[in-house]
């Protein structure tokens, strides 16, 4: 398997403008002849796009913006053997998201799986959670599913709600301490939670319950179960808690481990790797590509 360096040093030598995406390419074609399935990248390269305040660039999230680099790249290819999807994101937009694996299923059926090289978070987890399986490797990760609201922790603010109404009926003068706090949430930001909370839970509860979890002896009982853990609000350090390949299993999902097969493991960190070299290289912010080389990518501005 080529480290990020070799890869590296692979594109210098190429020397041309494309150089990027041919190495793409070549190791993207190389894992889907191995697979024998369509292969999809979803890459943001949101762990190097950083402003000067340390926050990623907003357009490496999942937005509207990528159901045209997705239509972009399934265009042609065959539709007819499963989809694996390559995910690295830190996740986003909760509805962008619905449509996105909406479109994938009407695209590829539900045969689908989530391939993690490294990192898929938030509304990446959704994604994985509308697959059949995921493939993960020893250092690979989901995260909590719980919804951000104008920039601010979903389950939070309503825990927070909830912690006040006890505290309050113990102690009455903690009511001016609360009264100071919900004063700075915007109106209907409290139900806007409740609903943001709601639609996020029934959403992965019925992607579970129709596809990873369809041949379980009660499908339902089990998505609520998994979603459960994905939605733990208080047994969870934060918004970018990583769930390993151990904790996945033991919350139910269907986990692949990438190292028991020694020859997909090095194909699938190769692509990592050429995916990390070109956000390193470019002013890539995102990429979306299939294995044929079609390629959709918006640049920092």
């Amino acid at each position: 398997m080529p480290t990020w360096n070799e890869i590296n040093t692979e594109i210098t030598s190429i020397g041309s403008a494309d150089a990027c995406d041919q190495v793409r390419s070549k190791y993207l074609t190389q894992l889907e002849n191995r697979l024998g399935r369509t292969v999809v990248a979803y890459y943001s390269g949101f762990l190097q796009k950083r402003g000067p305040d340390g926050r990623s660039h907003p357009e490496s999230a999942i937005t509207d913006l990528d159901m045209n680099g997705l239509m972009a790249v399934v265009h042609n290819v065959q539709r007819d053997r499963g989809l694996d999807i390559i995910l690295h994101t830190p996740g986003g937009g909760t509805e962008a998201t619905r449509a996105l694996v909406e479109y994938l299923y009407k695209m590829f059926g539900r045969d689908i799986r989530a391939i993690v090289p490294h990192m898929a978070m938030s509304a990446g987890s959704m994604i994985a959670c509308g697959c059949r399986e995921v493939l993960m490797g020893k250092h690979s990760c989901l995260g909590p599913t719980d919804p951000q609201v104008k920039g601010l922790p979903a389950m939070g603010v309503l825990a927070e709600v909830d912690q006040a109404i006890v505290e309050v009926k113990k102690e009455p003068l903690k009511q001016m301490v609360y009264q100071q706090i919900f004063a700075k949430y915007p109106p209907a930001f409290i139900l806007d939670c409740e609903r943001s909370l709601k639609g996020s839970q029934d959403m992965i509860e019925d992607w579970l319950a129709t596809n990873m979890f369809s041949g379980r002896d009660d499908p339902s009982a089990a998505a609520k179960a998994t979603v459960a853990h994905f939605m733990d609000y208080r047994g969870t350090t934060d918004h970018a808690h990583h769930f390993l390949i151990d904790k996945c299993r033991d919350m139910g999902l269907n986990v692949v481990a990438i190292e028991d097969d020694q020859d997909l493991q090095e194909d699938i960190l190769s692509v990592h790797h050429a995916f990390v070299a070109s956000f390193a290289r470019t002013g890539a912010i995102k990429i979306i590509q299939n294995a044929a080389g079609a390629t959709w990518s918006p640049a920092a501005s």
